[in-house]
């Protein structure tokens, strides 16, 4: 099926976003902390032209799904919900938006933690300001992609994962203070590159248990009497607040203090470290892993060549992270088969190895 298959003409215009996987900073972004995304190659292209009928068609080449809205007051679910969303903040800006048909086509694995929706949403904005002429920056798309998800996906989310499939390209990690949202480009450090896998477990508890941990930081600013967790340095502040507040908090400030590390200038085997450390708060103070990806995490961080591993996205099962050394990246293929063991089935997200390679 393509685009004139499905709606018997041919797209009027098209637009792409990349997927994304976070190094270090997580669970800090809503906070107002700090992050270290990169996009990576996966991505999500939409292609759109003007309906004919009045009503918005949206069709799903992955999931093979059609949905049409016939009442704009009733928003839809699944993948609909995300591009209904965009459509419906472009209004509450202000802008005319017609009747659409939307064709998804996406790489970006779904539920691993590497922001499809993200992508999905950004690459639905920049397409329709592409048809529409709408005068809208990629910052802009971001902040309005946020806002879809949030009021019409029901995910709490903070601003990173939009940020990083407006903004962010394969070559450099993006650094963003999401308060702020000063950012610039950072090279991975040297001869190193980023491998991903997918630990098999999907993240069935990762919107319950993300909205949580996001309440639960902002019970503990208010008890702390800041505006943001962001707003602590210093972790030993933490110590005086009840179970669990002060492990989440704790998680959140040491995070923030390991991109700020990074950000200065360190080795790769520093910068595997603070990766290795993030995962050990992530899973005993802000409790989001899973044994599956704990497995995967300890299998990766004794690889010979890989600097550091961690969890990646909001976890409870997607994907995990880890630098390696250029020219290791196969040691994938022997992570796997140790994981294989463990009693878990993986699969390597990025880079891509032809199947013989990752068998």
């Amino acid at each position: 099926m393509n685009f004139q298959h499905v709606f018997g003409k041919l797209p009027e215009t098209q637009a792409n976003a990349p997927g994304r996987v976070n190094l270090l900073g997580e669970h800090t972004d809503y906070n107002d902390g700090f992050v270290l995304p990169t996009a990576i190659p996966q991505q999500t292209t939409i292609q759109l032209s003007l309906s004919d009928d009045g009503q918005h068609h949206f069709y799903s080449e992955n999931l093979q799904e059609r949905v049409s809205i016939l009442d704009i007051n009733h928003s839809p679910s699944g993948f609909a919900s995300y591009i209904f969303g965009c459509i419906e903040v472009l209004k509450q800006a202000g802008y005319t938006v017609p009747s659409l048909n939307v064709y998804v086509h996406s790489s970006v694995p779904m539920g691993s933690g590497l922001s499809s929706s993200a992508a999905l949403e950004v690459a639905t904005l920049k397409a329709s300001r592409q048809l529409l002429h709408l005068p809208i920056d990629d910052v802009e798309i971001a902040q309005l992609a946020q806002q879809a998800e949030i009021h019409y996906a029901g995910v709490q989310c903070g601003i990173m994962d939009q940020m990083a499939s407006s903004l962010a390209d394969t070559q450099h990690i993006l650094f963003l203070d999401t308060r702020t949202l000063e950012r610039r480009l950072l090279p991975l450090p040297n001869k190193t590159k980023i491998l991903v896998i997918d630990s098999g477990v999907p993240r069935t508890l990762a919107i319950s248990g993300y909205n949580q941990r996001r309440a639960e930081c902002q019970e503990t600013a208010h008890l702390l009497g800041v505006k943001a967790l962001r707003d602590i340095a210093d972790p030993q502040v933490t110590e005086t607040l009840p179970e669990p507040l002060n492990r989440r908090a704790r998680h959140v400030v040491t995070e923030n203090n390991r991109v700020l590390e990074v950000v200065q200038g360190v080795t790769p085997e520093r910068f595997g470290e603070l990766m290795n450390a993030s995962h050990a708060s992530l899973r005993d103070d802000y409790e989001v892993s899973v044994p599956a990806l704990d497995t995967l995490v300890e299998i990766l961080q004794k690889t010979p060549g890989v600097f550091g591993a961690r969890l990646t996205g909001a976890g409870f099962g997607g994907a995990c992270v880890a630098l390696v050394a250029l020219g290791k990246e196969k040691a994938a293929t022997q992570v796997l088969e140790q994981y294989k063991n463990a009693g878990y089935t993986g699969k390597i997200l990025v880079p891509n190895f032809e199947m013989n390679d990752a068998a």
